[in-house]
């Protein structure tokens, strides 16, 4: 079940990613580096001259779609930073509880209290 509920947020989590990259932080790469969009920019591989990326696809033009990959790349790089915050924020509370576990120092067991009061009852004669 824990599975389930991981890969439904996972998959989620990814449609966030990707409007955040195609829908505010590519056009704002695009504001600074003079319009430049990732997404579509390609190498066209076959004869001909296509004007957009959709326009070859529906050619059916053979087409090297690097805008796309800068794309998935800003993407990966995203979640991945994701990850290893939450990677290390659940590590730390690990390391807390551990360490709060060690703090608390735990009450003898009860045969080794009962011999150190033997123990000192016969200082005392």
């Amino acid at each position: 079940m824990d599975m389930a509920v991981g890969i439904i947020i996972g998959a989620a989590f990814t449609a966030i990613v990707n409007s955040l990259v195609s829908d505010l932080i590519n056009p704002i790469i695009s504001l600074f580096m003079g319009g430049i969009d990732f997404g579509s920019k390609f190498i066209n591989l076959t004869d001909g001259s296509y004007a957009t990326l959709a326009a070859a696809q529906e050619a059916g033009a053979a087409t090297f779609n690097y805008g796309m990959f800068i794309n998935a790349v800003i993407e990966f790089l995203i979640i991945a930073f994701v990850v290893f915050m939450l990677v290390r924020s659940v590590n730390k509370l690990k390391d807390a509880a551990v360490k709060k576990e060690e703090a608390a120092p735990s009450a003898p067991p009860a045969d080794i209290a009962l011999l150190t009061e033997i123990r000192d009852a016969l200082k005392k004669k």
